[in-house]
């Protein structure tokens, strides 16, 4: 009876340290969050009412559709004034969790009825009277190391802010993985965060006109702060080191950087 009892007394604290154990590791090896996917549209304008007509679409159809279907943030951003393509293109980001989610956004506009009267005019416009010359869709997937979007956050006014949307491009898909690489496993992402570059995405371009080529957006508070910013950077000692690594040397062909304002209407 005394060997049952104390067998019986040890049962539960067993069981509740058991339990406390198995909770304090409750997430331990969880699968890493999944890579995002990213679609940059890039509008081509001529003249400053088709300017104000794309404006007037995204502000009051485009991006209110995007919320209703499940994409909370989306970015439109503009050339900074002293860019010579400021009043010709307007960039539209548009983050999605999944491949899927991607796929199945043209069937979520077209059965979107308010979308269908509020873009009406735009997306019917007559063939002579269009609004936009042309437009381009770029398909990213996010790096392994920055799987998700992330929003910036700045309290200086909008037109105050730089967005920097950058593109490298390489000569050979394998100096493209290669510089992915650096981005990744050799710390450049790293490197950036420790540097409070404050990073909206990194991502590989799937599906695009400059392949084989990865996008980036660093921002900053306003156009002091990037130079600041990028002065630290350059002279850095973790950025001459990672430089000057032989296995990085010539993964970048050309690198192409877009100085961006948000937009009033933008989400972030």
């Amino acid at each position: 009876m005394m060997k049952k009892s104390i067998s019986s007394n040890f049962r539960l604290p067993f069981l509740a340290l058991l339990f406390l154990i198995t909770a304090s590791f409750k997430g331990f090896g969880q699968a890493p969050a999944k890579q995002e996917y990213f679609e940059i549209k890039i509008y081509r304008v001529s003249q400053k009412s088709q300017e104000d007509r794309v404006d007037a679409y995204l502000k009051d159809a485009y991006l209110p559709v995007l919320h209703r279907a499940g994409i909370p943030i989306v970015g439109v951003f503009k050339p900074v004034e002293a860019d010579t393509a400021f009043g010709k293109l307007i960039y539209v980001f548009i983050p999605f969790k999944t491949i899927d989610q991607f796929m199945q956004l043209p069937e979520l506009l077209e059965k979107d009825k308010v979308y269908a009267v509020i873009g009406k005019s735009f997306v019917d416009a007559a063939y002579n009277d269009p609004p936009y010359k042309r437009y381009e869709s770029i398909l990213l997937k996010a790096f392994m190391n920055m799987p998700q979007f992330v929003a910036p956050r700045f309290t200086t006014p909008i037109a105050e802010r730089i967005y920097e949307l950058r593109s490298y491009e390489s000569a050979t898909e394998a100096k493209a993985i290669k510089k992915i690489e650096m981005f990744n496993q050799g710390g450049e992402i790293a490197l950036f965060g420790s540097l409070n570059f404050n990073a909206a995405f990194y991502a590989e371009v799937l599906v695009g006109s400059h392949k084989p080529n990865l996008m980036y957006m660093i921002t900053f508070s306003d156009m002091k702060s990037h130079d600041d910013h990028w002065a630290v950077f350059r002279a850095s000692e973790g950025w001459k080191t990672l430089s000057g690594k032989e296995e990085y040397k010539n993964t970048v062909s050309k690198a192409n950087p877009y100085l961006l304002h948000p937009t009033s209407y933008s989400d972030f």
